[in-house]
């Protein structure tokens, strides 16, 4: 069982080319979580920075998030933990329904996400999710699939695209976040 969360730090370096994320994690009193991060780096050549936060409730179901660049886009959006998107100007997105958990180019901390919201076991099996992936190029969110598979509970889980040929063992720390992401990011 991971840790009861506290007012949490993390690092990590892309293992290629140039990049920096510093994420804090936080409870938001006892309602919930809140994640802030700034991170720069490079994705097929083109370098950006990135702002975000992501509000959870208190069992990692992602409610909120913004993601702001240092070229002034803007993207944010709301949840009703259930799976159902909606805009800042509060028009619901159908294209997203069913994606509970979101994942953000750039940064192996969504990956906790999924990790800490259902608290996978070995005996679990592998699950399948919809992820609403927002990629750091355009920032224009799709749903995307993916699978968690619980490998050593609470230490270690293997990700696969669904769409492409790739998959990565996680190892975590006891909050739960990634410690090393092979071939992506390295925590400090």
């Amino acid at each position: 069982m991971f840790r009861a969360l506290s007012p949490t730090t993390a690092r990590w370096r892309p293992l290629e080319g140039e990049g920096l994320e510093h994420l804090t994690i936080s409870p938001v009193d006892g309602a919930g979580i809140r994640a802030t991060s700034v991170l720069i780096g490079e994705r097929g050549g083109r370098p950006y920075g990135v702002r975000y936060v992501i509000d959870c409730d208190p069992l990692w179901t992602v409610l909120a998030f913004t993601v702001d660049t240092t070229e002034g886009q803007r993207l944010s959006l709301t949840s009703d933990a259930r799976g159902h998107w909606r805009d800042a100007d509060g028009t619901a997105l159908p294209a997203f329904d069913g994606c509970i958990d979101i994942d953000l180019a750039g940064t192996p901390f969504t990956n906790t996400l999924p990790i800490r919201r259902l608290g996978l076991t070995p005996k679990d099996g592998t699950v399948k999710f919809t992820m609403l992936y927002v990629p750091f190029d355009t920032f224009e969110p799709f749903p995307d699939g993916q699978n968690y598979t619980c490998l050593a509970q609470d230490q270690l889980y293997r990700y696969e695209a669904e769409d492409r040929s790739f998959t990565a063992e996680l190892p975590v720390d006891e909050d739960g976040l990634v410690t090393d992401y092979p071939t992506l990011f390295l925590r400090l």
